[in-house]
């Protein structure tokens, strides 16, 4: 076993309608002004409004910041931590998916500390004190409300982690009613994000343990049995919250775990292109397990065994196929691009792609086994 220690949001709510409960979350935390961290898109549909009139009701002054985007650029994370500097807030509130709440815990740090953000990208560079923070997901995907870690974009375009225990956040609150308006395509991605999480963390080489093991298992089973619904009948708020625990679960599982390729030949993609992050983890993950496969054997056949009882008697060989099996089928059925052809990605763009790739290597390291340059290409191409 793997030395570890095991850390994660301390507080987590559950419960439909629990943004209505916002404001006394936040009282008890000591905010009396709130800065507001979301989207214009998650802001314009009304998604705020629930949780806006909980602050109110609760007399919490509230600034709003709705001008996230889209795998967070520096310039925007230094913006809304000034223009939360200036407002007077004391408590931070990141209410969306991914981008927002990454957005929302380093506006929670930097509002407090002397340090700059292009200072602290890295693990464990990151110093206290930071507001009081709360994380509000809209999708079912990223798991950031119990991560502690925020990526985001820099001047020169590259995808760098800041990784402290300070980023996790006080309370993470969930509430599936919250999600039942993503459309179908955006509820499988995220889905599929999250799935990605729980697999990679449970066959990293270096860091996983019992606890994110377990957590790990768990989602994956979760998401296999909940996603296909959660695509084909949104307003099942049952099968929502299923998928918000399982995303809950496996950011648990990656931020004490790690993960892989997978995120690592991503990563380009939502750089390079543009494409949404679930949407390139999707594109990759059935080409990723197949090169995997005989180095992962024994873990994927635990997964396969996992969300197939029948294959409890199977060998580790059967069962691993079994597992890559089922998960590109589920990835088949999602309702988006199954190419990077799709997406206006050129066979000529390989090469950058495998260039940029080979320089994730923080990543590339926690893979069953090695990835060369020349592998690179290759699984570009089989998912081009």
């Amino acid at each position: 076993m793997n030395p570890f220690h095991f850390e994660t949001t301390p507080r987590i709510i559950c419960h439909n309608g629990a943004s209505t409960k916002l404001g006394e979350a936040a009282r008890n935390l000591g905010i009396r002004h709130a800065f507001f961290v979301t989207d214009k898109g998650v802001h314009q549909a009304g998604l705020t409004s629930a949780a806006m009139d909980s602050l109110k009701a609760a007399d919490i002054a509230v600034t709003i910041f709705s001008e996230v985007q889209a795998d967070p650029p520096e310039s925007v994370i230094v913006q809304a931590a000034a223009a939360a500097r200036e407002a007077g807030a004391n408590g931070i509130i990141g209410f969306g998916g991914g981008s927002s709440m990454d957005t929302a815990k380093l506006v929670a740090l930097l509002v407090k500390s002397p340090q700059e953000l292009s200072a602290i990208y890295g693990a464990g560079l990151a110093r206290g004190p930071r507001l009081p923070l709360i994380q509000i997901p809209t999708t079912a995907g990223t798991g950031s409300e119990v991560t502690p870690i925020s990526v985001v974009t820099t001047p020169t375009d590259e995808k760098k982690p800041v990784v402290s225990s300070l980023l996790l956040p006080d309370i993470a609150l969930l509430d599936a009613q919250l999600t039942i308006a993503l459309p179908p395509a955006v509820t499988g991605a995220t889905g599929v994000d999250a799935l990605v999480h729980a697999i990679e963390a449970l066959s990293t080489r270096l860091k996983r343990n019992p606890l994110s093991d377990l957590l790990a298992i768990k989602a994956v089973q979760m998401i296999y049995d909940h996603l296909p619904l959660a695509v084909k009948e949104g307003s099942n708020l049952e099968v929502r919250e299923q998928m918000l625990l399982a995303s809950l679960f496996a950011g648990m599982a990656f931020s004490n775990a790690s993960v892989g390729a997978v995120h690592a030949f991503a990563y380009p993609l939502g750089v390079r292109f543009h494409v949404p992050h679930g949407l390139s983890n999707s594109l990759m993950l059935p080409h990723i397990l197949r090169f995997n496969q005989q180095a992962a054997e024994s873990t994927y056949a635990l997964l396969g065994r996992s969300i197939r009882p029948e294959l409890e008697s199977a060998s580790d060989a059967a069962a691993s196929a079994a597992f890559v099996d089922a998960m590109s089928e589920l990835v088949a059925q999602m309702p988006y691009a199954q190419s990077l052809r799709e997406l206006g990605v050129e066979r000529d763009d390989l090469a950058m792609l495998a260039k940029d790739v080979m320089g994730i290597q923080r990543l590339l390291d926690h893979n069953p086994c090695p990835i060369t340059h020349e592998d690179a290409m290759k699984l570009y191409a089989r998912a081009f």
